[in-house]
């Protein structure tokens, strides 16, 4: 079973977005969710701001040409365009929609020339990156694939040759360095600015009600015949029966939930709120005090037997509590900041010329 939840897409961030991009990197939204904080609440200065409309951007043309841009003189390729704009629609899970198909092509386009002038300044600043680096890299890319056949697939997808994409990885890596290196000293966030942050944006640290639990799942199909929902519940009664003669929680359902999230860690969802879950599994979860079993609990996805480890009321979280958190998301606007003001000097000292 999974919470419920909406995730944003993020098509092609910004140039700093995609600069230092790894799975599992930790971002100040995340561990802010993570206390179950408002990550939704807008920031008190911004509240109440309004905007100008923008201008419509410019058509871009039905036909692309082979080069799109050239960045002091370095070519923007149709086909670097495309595998970025592949890059895109899979991550949206659809192709740009036509409405916003100008709007979108010229801002990949914008973040594509942002690129190239960080890596064109990289190189001019001789930033070297060791092979064992790369070698590294690419390691814990081709991990977030089944296997390295599905790795090698999808380069080929991409139109991406092994050497390329190494090539691509060591650019990466050395703008990174590059940037880190020149915005070393602008980026910290200080504890005054922290307290100043968590004065001024309170609705940020309000927490709602949450409970801790961990479950069993004994799963059923959703057209499942009744001979194996009967089943299904006799399997769980016998588990259920193990669990009050006071046997391990955490040790059965390593070895029995067919939940495949929550098994490995020995059921435990974590803490969640009211609304998080499907119903009925939200509503014995919130009744039960810590430390009590439920009895058999079904939902569309079979048999739960549930523990509750911990309630919490609500509350706002003292600053201490999320100081770690709140200077993480401040230096990552710092960083996001400053990175902005290196590009735009990057911008206006070079020669750029758009071709569409």
């Amino acid at each position: 079973m999974s919470r419920l939840s909406l995730v944003p897409v993020l098509a092609l961030a910004a140039a700093v977005g995609l600069v230092g991009c790894s799975k599992g990197s930790a971002t100040p939204e995340k561990a802010a969710e993570a206390l179950g904080l408002n990550t939704d609440a807008k920031p008190a200065a911004a509240q109440g701001a309004g905007a100008a409309p923008a201008e419509p951007p410019k058509p871009v043309p039905a036909q692309l040409p082979d080069v799109l841009a050239r960045v002091n003189g370095d070519a923007i390729m149709k086909a670097d365009f495309e595998r970025a704009l592949k890059t895109i629609e899979q991550r949206a899970g659809g192709p740009v929609p036509a409405e916003r198909r100008d709007e979108i092509y010229r801002g990949l386009l914008d973040q594509l020339v942002g690129l190239r002038l960080l890596s064109q300044e990289a190189k001019a600043r001789k930033v070297t990156i060791a092979d064992g680096d790369v070698d590294k890299r690419i390691a814990e890319i081709s991990k977030q694939f089944a296997s390295e056949e599905v790795f090698k697939q999808m380069l080929a997808a991409q139109q991406v040759s092994a050497d390329k994409f190494r090539a691509d990885q060591r650019d990466d890596l050395a703008v990174n360095k590059m940037l880190a290196e020149a915005l070393k000293d602008k980026v910290a966030a200080t504890p005054e600015q922290v307290n100043e942050f968590y004065k001024n944006n309170p609705d940020r640290f309000k927490q709602g009600e949450r409970v801790r639990a961990s479950h069993i799942l004994v799963a059923v199909p959703q057209n499942a015949e009744a001979t194996a929902k009967v089943k299904a519940r006799q399997k769980a009664e016998g588990l259920l029966k193990k669990i009050r003669a006071g046997e391990d929680f955490a040790t059965l359902a390593k070895e029995n939930s067919e939940d495949p999230g929550s098994a490995i860690q020995g059921g435990d969802l974590g803490y969640f709120q009211p609304g998080q879950m499907v119903g009925p599994f939200n509503d014995v979860a919130f009744k039960l005090a810590p430390g009590t079993v439920s009895d058999l609990v079904e939902t569309q996805f079979g048999f739960h037997i549930i523990k509750v480890a911990e309630k919490q009321t609500a509350r706002t979280v003292p600053l201490d509590e999320v100081r770690p958190q709140v200077t993480q998301f401040l230096e990552n606007q710092n960083r996001q900041r400053e990175t902005a003001a290196f590009l735009a000097g990057l911008r206006a000292k070079g020669k750029i010329e758009i071709l569409i």
